[in-house]
């Protein structure tokens, strides 16, 4: 792979990981702004929303599963590193990998998941917006699916030596 090839690798990575930030602030905004509207209604004219809430869900869905590859991408998930700091370089590499391949394990398993579920559940709709779930569920679907390609993504670049792992921090790493 080149240094081009790569160059654009990272590029898609940073338009899929921010498309996924940006859906996610928009998903966050309409979730905050749909839970007041629900709290003000049953409070002030003592009204029920049942659709406000089923949205906010979908909402809350959205937001984390479409955040989380850019997480990945970025390297910026919660980590302890005490172990892996106290490592020589080859030992904290296979760390790194071991640790992007059980990202990449769930990951499989819940699109294995969605695979089991959806088919069935995914016929039925949603009981107060009349949407049917496999829409419901399709951004953790694309989240996931996201998520799947930056794990495999940061595998190959540490495996490439391209991503910062910690044995080269001189080396800048751009997304």
């Amino acid at each position: 792979m080149t240094r081009q090839q790569t160059t654009k690798g990272r590029a898609i990575m940073a338009r899929l990981s921010g498309a996924g930030i940006s859906i996610s602030i928009g998903l966050l905004a309409l979730m905050a702004c749909l839970i007041v509207l629900q709290v003000s209604a049953r409070n002030l004219l003592d009204l029920g929303l049942p659709w406000a809430d089923e949205l906010a869900r979908f909402c809350c869905i959205g937001l984390v599963f479409l955040s989380i590859p850019s997480l990945v991408v970025n390297h910026q998930m919660v980590a302890v590193t005490l172990v892996p700091d106290m490592l020589g370089p080859g030992a904290r590499r296979m760390v790194h990998i071991l640790s992007e391949l059980a990202t990449l394990v769930f990951a499989g398993f819940t699109l294995w998941g969605f695979a089991a579920f959806l088919p069935r559940a995914g016929k039925f709709l949603t009981p107060a917006m009349g949407m049917p779930n496999w829409g419901y569920y399709a951004p953790a679907l694309i989240g996931t699916t996201f998520l799947t390609l930056a794990a495999l993504f940061r595998i190959w670049q540490i495996i490439k030596g391209q991503e910062d792992t910690g044995i080269n921090a001189d080396k800048e790493v751009i997304l």
